[in-house]
């Protein structure tokens, strides 16, 4: 079979009667704006007509510039992480960058290794979903001024740029919501505490006993060891057990609520006739599923397409001062929350 010749960026420059420098920065969409809208139509012409597609990998040897950035996930099978990653693509993607995806398992190992990839293939920034309170990767990058921003975690130290939700607030409005409905005996199954938002909906949930003057005794929050249903349901098992009077949970995150919903239905316990479930994240589904589930909804698009935004800022002005955002977040109320029993 005869290979067919990859047409060039000289071919292209040539057809249209530019330079073949002119050519590229019509071609780029980072650039265009620099050519005249006339001649950059010469020049998507002339590439048309002759098959000319950039070469990324060219070019980026040639710049040091990929326009691409990493993203870094702990969980690609958690539904909360696609409406962010799509909210990272569409602002990128207006600016003619794209973004390289890697799922780490939370395995320190592959995420160092996921990192010195990207670094091989020059791309210019991070997001990163797998912040930990303590990060020591992360510091070392921070430490050497690498772009990088955190989405839906925190770290430690605030000179890493965030977006997050206000996990506090979102806290704050379920337990208000409960309390509204009647509920004095409320547990919290607690997310893991060496992540930002296990330790903020924690400290959240302390305090809101506190602000309405409900019953605060160290059995009111049960810990997960994951977010997830398995470890929803050994909470709630957990909890059981214990013996601490309650009438409502509020979840960690919406799969840790799922496991309370599987326990509650192998104790022959209704939802919410029995026990009133609130989840947090409002993930793809939630009103789904039987019964339909109350959750703090936190904007993933948003959160995702801040990010992106915060991180070509940080391209365009590595001085900058670091700054970080908290998205409000609102209660999708739904059919697992009603009164306490009689």
């Amino acid at each position: 079979m005869r290979r067919v010749e990859r047409a060039t960026l000289k071919e292209v420059a040539k057809r249209a009667g530019v330079h073949p420098a002119t050519a590229s920065r019509a071609l780029n969409a980072a650039t265009r704006s620099l050519v005249n809208a006339e001649t950059a139509e010469r020049v998507d012409q002339a590439a048309h007509q002759l098959g000319y597609t950039p070469n990324p990998i060219a070019r980026s040897l040639k710049t040091s510039r990929s326009a691409s950035i990493g993203l870094l996930l702990p969980d690609i099978t958690n539904p909360l992480f696609p409406p962010i990653v799509r909210g990272i693509e569409d602002v990128l993607g207006t600016v003619g960058y794209n973004a390289w995806i890697v799922n780490t398992d939370n395995d320190p190992d592959r995420e160092s290794a996921a990192i010195e990839s990207f670094r091989g293939r020059s791309v210019e920034g991070f997001v990163v979903a797998t912040a930990r309170l303590e990060h020591p990767l992360l510091q070392e990058l921070a430490a050497t001024g690498t772009p990088m921003v955190l989405v839906n975690r925190r770290v430690a130290n605030p000179s890493i740029p965030s977006v997050t939700p206000d996990d506090a607030a979102g806290v704050a409005m379920a337990m208000r919501h409960l309390h509204d409905l009647g509920h004095r005996e409320i547990v919290h199954l607690a997310g893991p505490q060496d992540l930002s938002t296990g330790v903020v909906r924690r400290q959240a949930f302390r305090q809101a006993l506190e602000d309405l003057r409900l019953p605060a005794g160290p059995g009111r929050v049960v810990g997960c060891t994951t977010w997830s249903e398995a470890a929803g349901a050994e909470a709630m098992e957990k909890l059981i057990a214990s013996g601490v009077p309650y009438t409502a949970v509020l979840a960690g995150n919406d799969l840790i609520a799922l496991g309370c919903y599987d326990v509650l239905r192998a104790q022959a316990l209704t939802c919410p006739a029995d026990v009133s479930v609130v989840g947090f994240n409002d993930t793809p589904l939630m009103h789904r599923v039987d019964p339909p589930l109350t959750s703090v909804r936190v904007p993933h698009y948003e959160i995702g397409a801040e990010a992106a935004r915060l991180l070509l800022e940080v391209l365009g002005d590595a001085a900058r001062h670091p700054r970080s955002l908290l998205l409000p977040l609102t209660l999708s109320v739904r059919g697992s929350t009603g009164p306490p029993p009689a």
